[in-house]
């Protein structure tokens, strides 16, 4: 079965920086497109970034991280990066992982969610 792990959050500084990672395991056949998305306490959860592959490929942020996070793929491990430099107290949320992938088993593109992993930016 597909699974999606995150790593890569943690405590820090306004400011400061951090990378988020998620791996993708499992009979995965193609990935269509990897994204990040965060929630906050009280809100809705909301697209940070997206990654697409093959035809058309692009990235794809939310105005309010544009300039400031990077989202990247290894496309040899099948795993998604989300860059996040001069943090504010704002970004705090928990970061979800997702992915629109065909696997062995499904043979049809679902979307997959990983745990989540929590960000929080001090003032």
């Amino acid at each position: 079965q597909v699974q999606l792990v995150e790593s890569g959050g943690g405590l820090v500084q306004a400011g400061g920086s951090l990378r988020l990672s998620c791996a993708a395991s499992g009979t995965i056949s193609s990935i269509r497109d990897m994204s990040w998305h965060r929630q906050a306490p009280g809100k809705q959860r909301e697209l940070v970034a997206a990654i697409t592959s093959g035809s058309g490929s692009g990235t794809n942020y939310a105005d309010s991280v544009k300039g400031r996070f990077t989202i990247s793929r290894d496309y040899a491990k099948n795993t998604v990066f989300l860059q996040m430099n001069s943090l504010k107290p704002e970004d705090t949320a928990v970061y979800y992982c997702n992915s629109v992938l065909n696997s062995f088993s499904d043979r049809t593109f679902r979307s997959y969610w990983g745990q989540g992993t929590q960000v929080t930016v001090s003032s």
